[in-house]
């Protein structure tokens, strides 16, 4: 099946630089393509899952994934979206923050058979270019005028741009070319914040006589408001589960609004879509069963089957009143008899004591299932008669206390 036809059916597709052209491609051809992602993390977070999930999709069909790990252009940082220039990382850092992820890019991609995807790091060839030759050679080819009325650089023109930053746009263009050349790859995919971007490389490519080359985005991560998925009150929703437990992650997805569940499925799920039609055209109370579903199959996707059960179970412990609280988020406390404000910040709840205190006055913090409304209060023996105390916030946010 031509891997454009499912991407459209999922809800993947923003743009595509040539609809007609890369139609036919994929109807002939499997070719490889590229992502780029810049390591200034060690993990990915959930802002990176849909690209994985549209190179597995890509993959599945028959094409070649070529994941570059930008620790070149991570040096300077992608400045679209950002309101100022990002924090500049060593190449210890980057080096480390590499291999973090290739291990959680396995979890979507195969690295064995005949189309094995491959990772790249762009520093092997960028730290090496002459800048007087890259500038003759590359920068030559590009226009200030047309680059100044791109979306990642017009929108930082009030607030300060460098030249520094301005280069990043030529650098990932010159990373599609170099791919172009050793790998033959002819597709760059991204995000639609991408697209500026991706439509420097498919020029400058074609540009030097090539015609062969094209760019596709998809769609960002966000709810039925607009609103970016993929963020709690603690931060990103990482894919590495010290950042973000299997519990938290599984409880994200587990409370996704009711007009969400057909595009999480649609993104984040491997499910068939007569599946997730079906799922998605439950109604009322039903709707959660659906819910529960996503949760599990996105989380077992991330953190495996088995952190997907003990998630499961851990959450019906609490709103269906069976299965056990051992994967339950949990703090053991070297001095249980702490106040309920400290309790609160120890375990994340709230990031700061000003906050808990806020929480607590307006009756947001249940203990036991009993609600706490002196911000004086502090935990004695009678909240761990089985040895734990469980402090929730509203009706979705839960955490285990242990002597």
């Amino acid at each position: 099946m031509n891997v454009l036809d499912i991407l459209r059916e999922r809800g993947y597709i923003e743009q595509l630089t040539h609809p007609k052209e890369m139609q036919e491609l994929f109807e002939t051809e499997h070719i490889p393509f590229y992502i780029g992602i810049d390591p200034t993390a060690d993990s990915l977070h959930v802002g990176h899952f849909i690209s994985l999930m549209v190179a597995s999709h890509m993959q599945k069909c028959g094409h070649k994934p070529i994941i570059l790990v930008g620790g070149g252009t991570a040096i300077i940082g992608d400045p679209s979206g950002k309101t100022d220039m990002r924090k500049m990382l060593t190449q210890e850092e980057l080096l480390h923050n590499v291999e973090c992820i290739k291990k959680q890019i396995a979890k979507f991609l195969s690295f064995e058979g005949e189309n094995a995807a491959i990772i790249v790091n762009n520093a092997d060839w960028l730290l090496d270019l002459k800048y007087i030759d890259f500038m003759r050679e590359i920068g030559s080819l590009f226009s200030i005028n047309k680059m100044l009325a791109a979306e990642c650089y017009k929108n930082r023109l009030e607030s300060g741009l460098t030249f520094f930053e301005m280069g990043y746009m030529l650098m990932q263009s010159y990373d599609f070319l170099h791919l172009y050349n050793t790998y033959g790859c002819k597709l760059e995919i991204g995000g639609n914040d991408q697209w500026s971007n991706i439509i420097g490389g498919v020029e400058l490519i074609r540009k030097i006589g090539k015609n062969d080359s094209y760019g596709l985005t998809f769609k960002l991560l966000t709810n039925s408001e607009g609103k970016k998925m993929g963020k709690t009150e603690r931060g990103a929703l990482w894919l590495d589960s010290n950042k973000t437990s299997p519990y938290e992650f599984y409880q994200y997805w587990r409370n996704i609004g009711d007009n969400d569940v057909k595009n999480v499925l649609c993104l984040l799920t491997h499910l068939p879509m007569e599946e997730i039609n079906r799922l998605s055209s439950l109604k009322d109370e039903q709707i959660n069963e659906a819910k529960k579903i996503a949760a599990y199959e996105i989380t077992k996707l991330i953190h495996g089957e088995e952190e997907a059960i003990k998630a499961t179970n851990a959450s019906n412990a609490l709103f269906g009143g069976q299965g056990d609280l051992k994967s339950m988020p949990t703090t053991k406390l070297e001095n249980p008899y702490i106040s309920i404000i400290d309790a609160i910040v120890l375990t994340g709840i709230a990031p700061s004591k000003g906050q808990a205190r806020t929480l607590v006055s307006q009756g947001g913090i249940t203990l036991n299932d009993n609600k706490i409304s002196d911000i004086s209060y502090v935990l004695n023996e009678s909240d761990f008669k089985e040895g734990y105390a469980i402090i929730k916030k509203g009706k979705k946010v839960f955490h285990k206390l242990e002597k």
